[in-house]
């Protein structure tokens, strides 16, 4: 299988450790990358801007997404377009395995896509690039500085008719809790750092 994916890295400065951690693991992946976009938060933007920064560089039919403070394992990509091309689909998510915390949303694990009652995808998800521009990335009207991006990003996929599948496996490490101190698992402006970890409840958290 030719690779014709891009894997986009959203940053914050003074985690370069953590963000040579996430490079590490999109470069051991067994479906290698045609290209690694990292995009640097430096301005205090937040991670709708700069994730949508990265996607509009990106060249390639796919596009995947990591945020620097977590790491792929070797055959996410490889499976994550596997089940794309099986499937037909538009967008791909798979599950998490959480490091330094728990899930916080483990009823929403076996749950398939449904458009009509929509849970949360979190951000690391493969992506046809023109779907992903074709719909702003993750910037919408009336959007503000609370969590939540990724989720309105795979809703509005879904409400634009394009497909969205789930990955029923677990393909990556999410950190909680990992570097309590600096700015947590939260991108962007400093309000949003203030969040605690990647688990506040968000849309979709099924309770």
């Amino acid at each position: 299988m030719s690779s014709d994916i891009t894997v986009v890295i959203s940053a914050i400065p003074e985690r370069a450790d953590l963000l040579a951690r996430a490079v590490a693991s999109v470069a051991s992946q067994t479906l290698p990358p045609a290209f690694i976009i990292v995009s640097i938060d430096a301005n205090g933007d937040g991670a709708a801007i700069t994730r949508t920064r990265g996607l509009e560089q990106v060249t390639t039919k796919w596009v995947a997404f990591l945020d620097d403070d977590d790491e792929f394992m070797p055959e996410h990509l490889a499976k994550l377009r596997e089940c794309a091309d099986q499937n037909d689909a538009d967008f791909v998510f798979p599950w998490f395995v959480v490091k330094g915390g728990t899930d916080p949303f483990p009823l929403n694990e076996a749950r398939d896509w449904d458009i009509t009652d929509p849970h949360q995808t979190t951000v690391t998800v493969l992506v046809r690039t023109e779907a992903a521009l074709k719909v702003g990335g993750f910037i919408w009207e009336g959007m503000d500085d609370t969590p939540g991006e990724e989720f309105e990003f795979a809703v509005r996929l879904g409400k634009a008719g394009y497909k969205i599948v789930k990955l029923h496996e677990r393909t990556w490490y999410w950190y909680h809790w990992a570097h309590r101190g600096r700015a947590a698992n939260t991108m962007g402006r400093p309000s949003r750092r203030e969040f605690a970890y990647h688990g506040e409840r968000q849309p979709g958290h099924s309770t």
